[in-house]
């Protein structure tokens, strides 16, 4: 169905709750920078980071791009999404109550959104009929390998909430079902059951299986992982992916790490549920599971979101197949890595052994040093490379240097890449001090990086006239280039206006009393939705940016008024003269106007033929110059007036 307009209020409320470092950390990797943080922009490609957001104002701007706006703008832009489309899903994912401008159309949106709270209930009600199956007669085999084989003690397992699925074919079916009454088609969507290919009827999808509750980042239970206590095949099941579960964006354990990883500002990723468990069974609280898989972007900028440092640890198995499993977690964060975006470490275990089996046979404090000397994962693939190599056979050296100088090529940070060029050169000259400076050479020659050029922004222009200074607002800090003298100044306005409360009410008077009106429709749109806004108790940008968004306005062409940088604020902040600079610089466009229209009056009317015409046209040309000479002295202040 068409999604209705929705009520204000619903929208208020999403904005509360969607805090913005939470919206965009599960796009973007932010860093904390000062009170803000800042990461690279996801709406172009760049290598330094121009994209900030701002927590206590709740709204994102990128300066190189000129993208900003609040969360429900992000996700709009990001997913190309309506405004109505993203407010649902919000709404869905933070549990707020849906209220539409027309009330009959709200019982099928709360239906939608109450889809996914009834599946919640479902899913918690299997999490506790599994796990007390395990405390039953059928469930002492399971609860057996949990404490003689995994080492597991009583708190362990029901902090997990690990439990056991009979073996019968409709156990959980019937449970639920007809024992719970929850209708069978919410229990197939919640992944639980399959339906039968033949005779109709419905199966359950995990049988004599030890259980392993998934649970989301606020610790509900979205699927089960199942490990067979036979020999059937998969040795692992997972759910299937549903409404509340996706593989790619979920990381085991996570509930129960954050705060461990937001602690230690480190994220350790195994790749299996026993080998979390067991950490966190060992004290060492900031581990999660990759469900088996390699790592998406989805589930590093999930985790990363608690570490300040970015610091993550992959700790795969050192056989051959934990090296691939590596390699292949890597192959999906390499930009990342490789912009420093992400410290990355990597963890092999000597003996080929994983977390689980290391921990039965060493303490806590054994695995602790492992993660304090496991090497960046650049180091780890410098080992990788020379590992079983000849540097002193012609062939393994050019095959080594061709491989060093491709990883060389893809880090970005200069400072770093020379560390590694001279760390590289050092392996290669085999010992030998003397041959270092060629090896050096040689890497350097093969190595082409490229440097990004920046320019920088001018906002006050010097005049030449004896220290005089004339506005000509930042292209860089409010104002985009390539704008006209009166879009300037009314851009220069208009971001006084949003950003100092104590200059608002001066700039209306300006205007009243010199009657100007913005000239430029989107500057006057603009300007009309600030005015009714004006008697309201409201956040001014943030209600302005929602009005453009539900009148699915441009935004675009306006937004880099709603945010500003440093430099930025000190520009239109530090002096009241700039709100009297911008207004003689509207003001002059329109007496440029008259004048040069007088003029041309003045210049075509016969002085003997119409001698008054002629005369009246000269008084209002002179009087447009005298005045456009006192606008630009209005334009023009010294260095003093601005300290």
């Amino acid at each position: 169905m068409q999604i209705p307009r929705l009520h204000p209020d619903t929208i208020e409320e999403i904005k509360h709750r969607a805090d913005i470092v939470d919206v965009v950390s599960e796009y973007v990797v932010l860093r904390k920078r000062g009170k803000d943080f800042v990461g690279l922009c996801p709406f172009h490609d760049e290598k330094s980071p121009s994209f900030t957001v701002s927590q206590t104002k709740q709204m994102y701007y990128c300066f190189g791009c000129q993208a900003g706006g609040n969360a429900i703008k992000f996700l709009m832009d990001l997913g190309k999404h309506s405004f109505s489309e993203v407010v649902l899903d919000l709404a869905r994912r933070y549990q707020v109550p849906v209220k539409t401008l027309e009330p009959e159309q709200r019982q099928e949106l709360q239906r939608q959104i109450s889809l996914r709270e009834q599946l919640y209930e479902v899913l918690a009600s299997a999490a506790q009929f599994y796990q007390h199956a395990l405390r039953q007669s059928q469930g002492q085999s399971a609860l057996k390998y949990l404490r003689s084989d995994r080492l597991f003690n009583e708190a362990t397992i029901q902090q997990f909430g690990l439990g056991y699925a009979p073996p019968g074919w409709e156990t959980l079916h019937r449970y639920l079902v007809e024992d719970k009454h929850y209708p069978v088609q919410l229990v197939e969507k919640a992944g639980l059951i399959k339906p039968r290919k033949e005779g109709g009827g419905y199966y359950d999808v995990f049988r004599d299986r030890l259980m392993i509750p998934i649970r989301d980042v606020q610790g509900r239970v979205i699927a089960f992982g199942g490990r067979t206590l036979s020999d059937e095949q998969p040795k692992y099941l997972n759910s299937p992916e549903t409404e509340l579960f996706n593989k790619g964006r979920t990381l085991f354990a996570l509930d129960q790490a954050k705060a461990g990883i937001s602690q230690l500002d480190q994220a350790v990723v195994v790749e299996g549920y026993f080998d979390a468990i067991a950490l966190h069974a060992a004290g060492i609280n900031n581990a999660v599971a990759s469900l088996g898989t390699a790592l998406s972007l989805e589930q590093v900028r999930l985790m990363l979101r608690y570490t300040d440092s970015k610091q993550l640890v992959l700790n795969f198995d050192a056989d051959k197949a934990g090296t691939n499993a590596a390699e292949r977690a890597i192959g999906e964060i390499a930009d990342l890595a490789y912009k420093g975006e992400v410290q990355l470490k990597i963890l092999n275990i000597p003996d080929g052994k994983d977390a689980d089996e290391y921990l039965r046979s060493h303490n806590p404090e054994d695995y602790e040093q492992l993660l304090v000397n496991a090497p960046l994962w650049i180091d780890w693939q410098i080992q990788q490379i020379i590992q079983d190599r000849n540097l002193k056979q012609a062939t393994d050296f050019q095959q080594v240097t061709q491989q060093i100088v491709k990883l060389l090529q893809n880090i970005n940070n200069l400072d770093t890449r020379d560390y590694y060029i001279d760390h590289c050169a050092e392996i290669l000259s085999l010992g030998d001090d003397r041959l270092k400076p060629l090896r050096v050479e040689n890497l350097l020659t093969q190595i082409t990086p490229s440097i990004a050029k920046y320019s920088q922004p001018v906002a006050i222009k010097r005049t030449g006239n004896g220290g005089k200074l004339s506005l000509v607002p930042s292209p860089q800090s409010l104002i985009p280039k390539d704008r006209s003298l009166l879009e300037q100044a009314e851009a220069l306005l208009l971001g006084i206006y949003l950003h100092c409360a104590e200059q608002r009410q001066a700039i209306v008077a300006a205007l009243e009393e010199r009657d100007l009106e913005f000239s430029l429709s989107h500057h006057r749109f603009l300007w009309q939705k600030i005015l009714e806004l004006m008697e309201e108790q409201v956040d001014l940008i943030s209600s302005l940016q929602d009005r453009y968004l539900e009148l699915s306005e441009d935004i675009a062409i306006i937004s880099h008024l709603f945010h500003l940088n440093e430099k930025g604020k000190k520009e239109i902040m530090r002096t009241p003269q700039v709100v009297q600079a911008a207004i003689a610089c509207m003001e002059r466009v329109l007496r440029e106007k008259r004048y040069r229209h007088f003029l041309e009056l003045w210049e075509t009317t016969d002085p003997e033929a119409e001698p008054e015409k002629w005369q009246s046209y000269y008084q209002a040309f002179y009087t447009e110059k005298l005045k456009l000479q006192e606008l630009d002295r209005q334009r023009q202040f010294s260095i003093t007036e601005l300290l």
